[in-house]
């Protein structure tokens, strides 16, 4: 698949997360053949006023690329600025503009997919950033604000008209967040409007259910964010046509390294509150989970879950 000028390894791609796809993640599933990923959603105005925070989530990695950065915000002047003084001089294959976070902090400032709702303002965003960017701009939407509103096509065919590279469509409306199924129908109709390439997400957990969203709506490309979750084996599946899972070892022996690659960039109070949902996720389903997790919740070190993670895969083995 290209984007603008960027020519991809595969059509599997990475969701940008909050709070999921940071470097260490990234990683994981770089290894496992994703052929793009991005940042966590970045907010522009914290670009743009120099914010500590926001800058440290920029931070990658030469083995990542290419990697993407996505920015929120509904300002026009402010996303083209920082786009043009910052984001240039950057080491990122392409900017993403997020138009589809359903999170009320993010929404009740008029960004995320609150611009579903102001396709004319979201036109306006893309044709700024587009005019200063040197590098290949996409957009993220949804279908639309709610089943009153579905109006991914029409603002598709906005994003399309005022320069976008790509457009990446979410099946679920604002309203659903990410309950009830994606509308994969939605997808295929924008793809069915569009001359640039558009990429589906949405529900797509496996092989199988990777290629039945790829045949139904013949969309470019398939963006993957929740089916990642303690799963990054899930881009090297796809890529290899293959529904084999890693086996229970594996899973937990991953669960630790990553663990131990969020040590060596965060603080451990920070890396405690974040691997117990990660450890969550890769342990899904295996035989006696939830006590692991539960044992998890209660420890104070990460010498104490590496312990527990440890003794754990020891019982899977029996």
């Amino acid at each position: 698949m290209k984007i603008g000028d960027l020519e991809l390894d595969n059509k599997y791609i990475l969701a940008p997360m909050a709070g999921v796809t940071d470097l260490p993640f990234r990683l994981l599933c770089k290894e496992q053949g994703c052929s793009l990923m991005y940042t966590e959603m970045i907010s522009a105005k914290g670009l743009y006023y120099g914010d500590k925070k926001t800058r440290s989530l920029i931070e990658t990695l030469d083995e990542e690329k290419p990697i993407g950065i996505q920015i929120f915000g509904s300002d026009p002047k402010i996303m083209a600025k920082v786009v043009k003084e910052q984001i240039n001089d950057m080491n990122f294959a392409l900017v993403d503009i997020n138009a589809g976070c359903p999170a009320p902090k993010i929404v009740k400032n008029g960004d995320g997919s609150a611009l579903m709702k102001n396709p004319e303002l979201l036109g306006e965003i893309v044709y700024a950033v587009a005019k200063e960017s040197r590098i290949p701009v996409t957009v993220k939407i949804r279908s639309g604000w709610d089943d009153a509103h579905i109006n991914a096509v029409e603002v598709a065919k906005i994003i399309e008209e005022a320069g976008a590279n790509a457009v990446t469509v979410h099946g679920r409306t604002r309203e659903q967040f990410y309950s009830g199924k994606s509308n994969w129908d939605i997808i295929k109709r924008v793809k069915e409007q569009l001359q640039i390439p558009v990429i589906g997400n949405g529900d797509v957990k496996s092989y199988k259910s990777a290629i039945s969203l790829l045949d139904s709506t013949k969309c470019d490309g398939i963006m993957i964010g929740r089916g990642s979750l303690g799963n990054p084996w899930i881009f090297s599946m796809l890529i290899n046509q293959s529904e084999k899972c890693p086996k229970p070892q594996e899973k937990i022996q991953t669960a630790i390294r990553h663990m131990e690659m969020l040590l060596e960039i965060k603080p451990e109070k920070v890396v405690m509150g974040e691997i117990r949902k990660h450890i969550g996720w890769y342990t899904k389903g295996l035989q006696g989970s939830a006590e692991i997790r539960n044992q998890i919740n209660q420890t104070l070190s990460s010498v104490e879950v590496k312990d527990l993670l440890i003794n754990y895969m020891k019982l899977t083995e029996i």
